[in-house]
């Protein structure tokens, strides 16, 4: 009696398992791997071919801030081109974000020491409510400006990761510095240093 012939699929030779495992190690991670690997590069070419995919430049180090026109916690419009002309501070946070409440009175207080050289903070709200982002600021009693990016295409166009996430802005528009997570004291200090220096 003749034996069994391997099954076949689209004209594909389906190897048995225990053939399979008959094969050297090596052989065998590449049989179960490619397959894989093969799909993923498909996928992700189709994905890539429909247009599907796209990656945000993001704010870079040295290069212009991104423009941005957002309503406030009021309705007023906020928009980054009528802040030109001064040291920046635009920072990314969410109500329910706990370090956002750790960093928000080391904002608060770099506002009031430094606003009179100009300093202004803008604090962008993502993925959360008007609501809560004004309970918020009640609670912490920030003094500075709060927009609101409910589409969130401010924080696409920056390429944040995350909440909180920190740009520093110098006058003439170029981004300074970018401080992915929580503020510390040291991390302001050294930022606002570069930002608020007037011989650029």
């Amino acid at each position: 009696m003749a034996a069994p012939s391997a099954p076949r699929v689209a004209g594909w030779i389906i190897p048995s398992p225990r053939r399979i495992a008959s094969l050297p190690l090596a052989w065998r991670v590449t049989v179960v791997t490619l397959p894989l690997l093969l799909l993923l590069a498909m996928g992700g070419w189709l994905v890539l071919r429909a247009g599907m995919l796209t990656v945000a430049p993001g704010a870079r180090i040295g290069e212009p801030a991104p423009s941005f026109a957002l309503a406030d916690l009021d309705g007023a419009t906020v928009r980054l081109a009528d802040l030109a002309g001064r040291p920046l501070i635009v920072n990314f946070w969410a109500s329910w974000c706990v370090p956002c409440v750790e960093e928000f009175p080391l904002l608060e207080e770099a506002q009031r020491a430094h606003g009179a050289e100009g300093l202004t903070v803008v604090g962008i709200v993502v993925n959360d409510r008007a609501a809560a982002a004004q309970a918020f600021i009640d609670q912490m009693g920030a003094s500075w400006t709060a927009a609101l990016d409910p589409g969130g295409e401010v924080a696409r166009a920056y390429g944040i990761y995350g909440t909180p996430e920190t740009f520093f802005i110098r006058r003439d528009g170029i981004v300074d510095g970018h401080q992915i997570g929580q503020l510390s004291a040291a991390d302001l200090d050294r930022q606002l240093a570069q930002i608020l220096e007037e011989d650029r």
